[in-house]
């Protein structure tokens, strides 16, 4: 699962792009009890949310007419410029350049060999998110692409990402963790094949960062009463959880998890 020492090719960061930041802000108040604290003209107007005064996701206002309401997740590097050339030789593509965000890291955003954005976060004073892994905070991410194969031969170019394949009746599912790690307990996300989920497969390829949740089924009572609504109907998962997708008011798609209880050590 994610660590909070943020290794490189780990997600660290995930952000909201929404044409509408009051009323992006009040559901997600509402669904996770997250805390507006407002972007600067010095951040360009980027702010950040916060759950019991921890950063939990950065937030920024981006006009319809510049892109579609979005979660997008970020990756940890080490070296953002190395990455940036790494990326481009595996196929994928800048979105934009890596650049100094003031003294808090350097940061870019790219494109991968099936047009997924992701972007990559090098710390400089802001290390990461202050909270993963607990209800209301990131803990998992998925990419939804055509190709699963070749998807995990770019990001284990860029990043060095380790798969493992878990089986389930009917199919099966690609983990992906760090590199150097072992095992499926250091695996911070997976890789699924875009056809196999259609309400996801109308948006292309792309990331869904999950947030932890302490009942997923009244979370999703409460994010339709918001003004949200269900893209995914909450299903069990054996030995991962209860999940469920869904999409804020103005369409950026999530996706929540209660995790199944860890088994006794």
């Amino acid at each position: 699962m994610l660590d909070p020492e943020f290794v490189t090719g780990a997600p660290n960061w995930t952000d909201l792009g929404t044409p509408d930041l009051d009323a992006a802000t009040a559901f997600y108040q509402g669904l996770f009890g997250w805390e507006l604290v407002p972007g600067g003209p010095e951040t360009g107007g980027y702010g950040m949310y916060q759950l019991r005064g921890k950063t939990v996701a950065g937030v920024m206002t981006v006009p319809e007419d510049q892109g579609k309401p979005a979660w997008s997740v970020y990756f940890q590097t080490p070296d953002a410029d190395a990455t940036a050339r790494t990326v481009e030789k595996a196929g994928g593509s800048a979105a934009f350049p890596p650049m100094d965000v003031l003294d808090y890291g350097r940061m870019g955003g790219f494109k991968d060999n099936a047009d997924a954005y992701f972007g990559v976060w090098q710390p400089g004073t802001n290390t990461g998110l202050d909270m993963i892994m607990e209800p209301g905070s990131l803990i998992w991410s998925e990419l939804y692409t055509p190709d699963v194969p070749a998807a995990a031969a770019f990001f284990k170019t860029v990043f060095g990402w380790e798969t493992e394949d878990m089986t389930y009746p009917g199919g099966s599912y690609t983990m992906v963790r760090p590199a150097g790690s072992a095992g499926a307990d250091s695996s911070f996300g997976g890789l699924v094949q875009i056809d196999d989920v259609p309400s996801e497969a109308v948006a292309g390829p792309h990331w869904l960062p999950y947030f932890a949740v302490e009942d997923v089924d009244a979370t999703l009572a409460d994010a339709e009463r918001l003004g949200g609504r269900v893209t995914l109907a909450p299903m069990d998962v054996e030995n991962v959880g209860r999940i469920a997708n869904l999409a804020d008011p103005a369409g950026a798609a999530f996706a929540v998890i209660k995790p199944a209880p860890m088994p006794p050590s």
